[in-house]
């Protein structure tokens, strides 16, 4: 069974910038896109942006467009999530998730991360 591992959550202050980690052990990034997740209490598990080596490309949610950077290094097998200019709004748990293609329905994605804890607040 793979466990994507997380990275890099906390506490950050309104303006602020984090960057998120994605491992992948034992997953090829050429045949698997990574993608973000969060989900805020209360809320339902929302798509934040995901990358696809393959073919280089990038699709980022309206809400973080502008904001929010998503890349990968394949020889650490590893996917990163800059974000900048962090609102309180996108506090929530970050979870990467790896699947054959870039969708926005979670329950189509076959691996998962834990979740890592990402607050936004002065």
């Amino acid at each position: 069974q793979v466990q994507l591992v997380e990275s890099g959550g906390g506490l950050v202050q309104p303006g602020g910038s984090l960057r998120l980690s994605c491992e992948a052990p034992g997953l090829s990034l050429d045949y698997y896109v990574i993608a973000w997740f969060r989900q805020a209490p209360g809320k339902e598990r929302e798509g934040v942006a995901c990358f696809s080596s393959s073919d280089g490309r990038t699709y980022y949610a309206d809400s973080v467009k502008g904001r929010f950077t998503i890349s990968g290094d394949n020889a650490k097998n590893t996917v990163y999530l800059q974000m900048n200019s962090l609102k309180p709004e996108d506090t929530a748990v970050y979870y990467c998730a790896a699947d054959a293609g870039c969708s926005d329905y979670p329950e189509l994605y076959d691996y998962w991360g834990q979740g890592t804890q990402v607050t936004v607040s002065s």
